[in-house]
């Protein structure tokens, strides 16, 4: 009788408990969350009012030297318009399709061939990149910032040249080209593996006077991930500044209120996580640079991760080559650790991201429900 007594003591004490969790702590967390969305809401409408015929530039800068987007359309456009807008190479391997925008040379649009929407197989497949005019724009950009003698370079605007191939397989790379004023010839080739890793390698041959040139890159993104999200996983701004730093992440809302700079440094990685996807940059690894994440009020609204690297100089007669890497797709236990083989920076960023969401989904043949 007196073990009874107690076990139906015990069972009161646990519902106290979880009574009174729910009571002083969930719900007024839940409630300041929802206080906090109403705000930015009400927020996001004042500025809509207050700019309705604004531009929408899509990108802000590195200690005011990176490029803008002064000409980009209103981010209105429908998805199929954006993309037949400029000429393109497609993207076409086991894990992605979508295609490249020869304009800036953006990955902006990019599909997950394995993942779906919903759990039924006949659901449109994940969308994880869209154009800088759409409503959803989210595009990563990798470009240069013009030093001395170097005159135009490659930046949002810039159209580039299809040099070699003519679609971007998993075993079949493609070669872009721009040739400036000054002599300074360009030519990006451009491989991807058969999951979510791009190496992007930049081959600058110059023809004309010694000239320097400032590698930048960003991943920008207008819109918060519409997924519900969960207390122990990480979503908004992350990465590891510097070979030695550790994992630094930034929720979407502590950027919203005030922007992140980095000191600088020289390798490492960064960019935006989700629940279950990420974009990376991982920047020429021997030169610094500096780098930032941050949310822009100005006209389109948007969050941007961002770096300006040490200028590169490159000789008269000469060339040389920077070589970055574009992460982009899903958060599989099995990719990442396949791609974690350097224990320094490179298994940093992808033991990282494992640790922020152990896996979207570990098999191909399970789609994901979202």
């Amino acid at each position: 009788m007196q073990n009874n007594r107690n076990y139906f003591i015990a069972i009161a004490l646990s519902v106290l408990i979880v009574l009174g969790w729910q009571y002083f702590i969930m719900s007024p967390r839940i409630e300041a969350q929802r206080i906090a969305e109403e705000a930015r809401l009400a927020q996001e409408a004042q500025t809509t009012q207050a700019q309705p015929n604004a531009a929408a530039p899509a990108a802000g800068t590195v200690s005011g030297n990176l490029p803008g987007s002064s000409a980009q359309a209103s981010a209105d456009t429908n998805r199929e318009e954006a993309i037949a807008k400029s000429p393109r190479v497609a993207i076409d391997t086991p894990a992605l399709a979508g295609s490249i925008n020869l304009t800036g040379a953006r990955f902006d649009d990019l599909k997950l061939k394995e993942y779906r929407e919903t759990v039924d197989r006949t659901s449109p497949i994940i969308t994880l990149f869209n154009p800088a005019d759409t409503k959803d724009g989210y595009f990563t950009e990798l470009g240069y910032i013009a030093g001395e003698n170097a005159g135009a370079v490659p930046g949002p605007t810039t159209v580039w040249t299809l040099a070699e191939g003519d679609k971007l397989t998993a075993t079949t790379p493609v070669t872009l080209s721009f040739t400036n004023e000054a002599g300074l010839t360009f030519l990006r080739k451009i491989s991807v593996d058969e999951h979510y890793m791009f190496t992007v390698e930049d081959t600058i041959k110059n023809a004309g006077t010694a000239a320097t040139v400032a590698p930048y890159g960003r991943i920008t993104r207008y819109n918060k991930p519409t997924t519900a999200s969960v207390y122990v996983l990480h979503e908004g701004f992350l990465g590891v500044i510097g070979s030695q730093s550790g994992l630094i992440e930034e929720k979407y809302s502590n950027i919203e209120e005030e922007a992140v700079a980095s000191e600088k440094a020289t390798g490492g990685w960064f960019g935006i996580t989700d629940k279950y996807w990420a974009s990376a940059l991982i920047p020429q690894q021997t030169l610094a640079y500096e780098s930032r994440f941050s949310h822009f009020t100005d006209g389109q609204p948007r969050f941007q991760a961002d770096y300006k690297s040490d200028p590169a100089t490159v000789a008269a007669g000469q060339s040389t080559t920077i070589k970055q890497l574009v992460f982009a797709g899903a958060k599989e236990v099995p990719v990442v650790d396949g791609y974690a083989l350097d224990k320094s920076w490179f298994g940093k960023l992808f033991s990282s991201l494992r640790s922020s969401e152990p896996a979207a989904v570990q098999s191909y043949e399970v789609p994901l429900r979202l």
